[in-house]
């Protein structure tokens, strides 16, 4: 398409560069062997590990990666229409208008004549709407693929968006405390007798489902909490990794003494 076609307007230069995607996958997908061969399943995958790619990039608030992150989740979403348009069963501009009028039907605050001021009334509008479309329950729209962690959040979510959750944060205190006696009970440190697995199971599950709950009860998310947390025992360990071979050392021979130093050491850095 003509260049020309657009205005220098910073909207019209989101359109050039939109238009140039566009052509830009055609001509992959005509010419490319690799492209070429793609399908809906081949992508999957790669699709999931670039999401996680760019989840890191915000962790860091690395805006160069995130920028980066971001074209490549958008080159997989032209590509996806790209497929799908091949097989007459829809295109980009299709795409784009549902996404579009299923956004005007669920904010009828902004596209029509409903009063929601606050977050939490638009949430509860969000959910009665998806339950319109057809959606039989609340939480039919939480992938069942979702890692754990992040559909336990979810589940809630969507739970509280109908109304089902807890007046305040003590309340949700205690159910932790309770889920967390009720572990004890199952796994006593103290007591060497053989834990029923199964049970232990059980109970750990419902103690970190509650955990998760207060954490967006107080809003933290617990996703990006324990993954800041897993990003800085990796940078503790790989300090005391460096630091034990600069001494000649091999973690495999010293005590958990001699780790705790530098271990110690890192988190003074």
């Amino acid at each position: 398409m003509d260049k020309t076609f657009f205005d220098d307007t910073p909207r019209g230069r989101q359109l050039q560069a939109f238009n140039r995607l566009l052509d830009v996958m055609d001509d992959l997908r005509e010419k490319c062997p690799w492209d070429r061969k793609q399908t809906l399943e081949s992508l999957r995958h790669l699709t999931i590990e670039e999401t996680y790619e760019l989840s890191d990039a915000i962790l860091k608030q690395d805006m160069p990666e995130i920028k980066k992150e971001i074209g490549d989740l958008m080159l997989h979403m032209v590509f996806y229409a790209k497929i799908a348009s091949e097989q007459k069963a829809f295109d980009i501009a299709d795409v784009l208008n549902s996404l579009c009028e299923k956004l005007i039907f669920r904010h009828p605050h902004i596209y029509g004549d409903v009063t929601a001021d606050t977050e939490e009334e638009v949430k509860r509008n969000w959910e009665q709407l998806k339950l319109k479309e057809g959606n039989k329950s609340v939480l039919g729209g939480v992938p069942s693929s979702l890692p754990a962690l992040v559909k336990a959040m979810r589940i809630q979510e969507k739970a509280r968006g109908a109304g089902f959750d807890w007046d305040d944060k003590s309340q949700v205190w205690e159910k932790v405390q309770e889920e967390l006696s009720e572990f004890e009970e199952e796994f006593n440190v103290h007591d060497t007798t053989t834990i029923d697995k199964q049970r232990a199971t059980a109970e750990f599950g419902d103690l970190l489902f509650s955990l998760i709950n207060f954490a967006r009860f107080v809003d933290i998310n617990p996703e990006e909490a324990l993954e800041r947390t897993n990003l800085k025992f990796i940078s503790r360990f790989q300090y005391l990794e460096t630091e034990a071979a600069k001494e000649g050392k091999r973690l495999q021979d010293m005590s958990l003494e001699e780790m705790d130093f530098y271990w110690n050491k890192a988190k003074n850095k």
